[in-house]
């Protein structure tokens, strides 16, 4: 489901409604500046565009004008293409900053990046944490090593891994803007908006109330970034001319999964009680983190460094964190306000795949 102009409508007033928990705008306004964003209507992009609109920059979105047009009514120009063969309506056009929110394929932002270099003065380019060959550093930073076609070959004609597919456009991007380039490197994005429930789980889950299969002892670290603190920070990122390669993942020390469920259980409420079950016992009977059991990744091995970034640099450039009980509780009623038959979750185990597991566990 995309994010429709309703739904974006009534988080926006949810979150206005917050404004005494945090303000959605504390930093000064610059100039105005002309924004082009590549995509625009996903998830991240109307965030995006409210909010540099909201600072007096004026924004032009392309994309296929398949999904959720007419979202931002004449408020911003659209221009129709196809990232793969159709750029025409970006040529003899200006911009002082491209965002580069749409891209999955390297030759997407090749032929972007290399049409644009002279008619922008900053690409920044939303990659992602998933572009890390290894996370096994404590802490992690954005020296860490990459996927390459070095380290993950591939068979001519096979589709590139995602990991590897954002490395290599992160190169791409740098090769057409040299030091004019940013790269963003989210972790998973929460918050209202989000069709794919990875986040959406915990909360409504949660609230449901009964028995949570709860990973591990509870002491795995957590970060993630609201999608709201994610795109506002990124225009704040092209005002400022901060150039170089960032992460984007919050808050700057995670806390431990106990305390991180115990948290969105104070801000939604229910009755659910939760069962921690040992890490080599779910991963020897089959458990996927981060799939079957969301957001969590066991701090070992080539993960141990995973909710261990040092976002000093990603601070010092501006990087702000709701708290997670705000997005917690919006996330939740944005969930509620969606149709009967969309609020079945896409992300984590089934109930009775999890009612077997407990089962076990007890028996063991």
């Amino acid at each position: 489901m995309s994010f429709s102009r309703r739904a974006f409508l009534r988080t926006t007033a949810m979150a206005a409604a917050a404004l005494s928990v945090r303000p959605l705008d504390v930093f000064a306004r610059p100039a105005p500046m002309r924004i082009l964003i590549l995509g625009g209507t996903g998830f991240i992009g109307p965030y995006q565009v409210r909010y540099a609109l909201q600072r007096g920059h004026t924004v032009t979105i392309f994309n296929r004008g398949r999904t959720n047009v007419g979202m931002f009514g004449g408020d911003v120009e659209q221009l129709t293409g196809d990232r793969s063969n159709d750029l025409e309506s970006l040529k003899r056009r200006t911009w002082d900053a491209v965002i580069d929110n749409s891209a999955t394929n390297p030759d997407w932002v090749k032929l972007s990046a290399q049409l644009l270099k002279d008619a922008a003065g900053q690409y920044l380019f939303i990659s992602t944490r998933s572009a890390y060959y290894d996370t096994s550093a404590v802490p992690m930073t954005a020296s860490a090593p990459l996927f390459s076609r070095e380290n993950t070959p591939v068979e001519a004609g096979r589709p590139l891994p995602y990991g590897l597919s954002k490395a290599l456009a992160e190169g791409e991007a740098r090769a057409a803007f040299g030091s004019r380039t940013t790269i963003v490197r989210p972790g998973l994005i929460i918050g209202p908006g989000d069709d794919t429930d990875r986040f959406t789980y915990w909360p409504v889950k949660i609230n449901r109330g009964g028995e949570i299969l709860a990973p591990g002892d509870g002491s795995d670290p957590v970060q993630i970034i609201d999608v709201r603190d994610l795109s506002e920070w990124v225009i704040r990122l092209v005002e400022n001319r901060h150039y170089g390669t960032f992460n984007a993942v919050g808050p700057k020390t995670g806390p431990q999964f106990k305390d991180w469920v115990s948290t969105i259980q104070r801000a939604v409420g229910g009755n659910a009680t939760f069962t921690w079950v040992n890490t080599d016992w779910l991963l020897a009977n089959g458990v996927r983190p981060y799939a079957d059991i969301p957001v969590w990744q066991p701090a070992r091995g080539r993960t141990r460094g995973f909710a261990r970034f040092d976002l000093t640099p990603e601070i010092e450039r501006g990087l702000t964190f709701r708290p997670l009980d705000v997005t917690a509780r919006e996330t939740l009623e944005w969930w509620k306000s969606l149709p009967a038959d969309r609020q079945v979750l896409k992300a984590g185990m089934k109930a009775d795949r999890e009612a077997e597991l407990l089962r076990m566990w007890r028996r063991a």
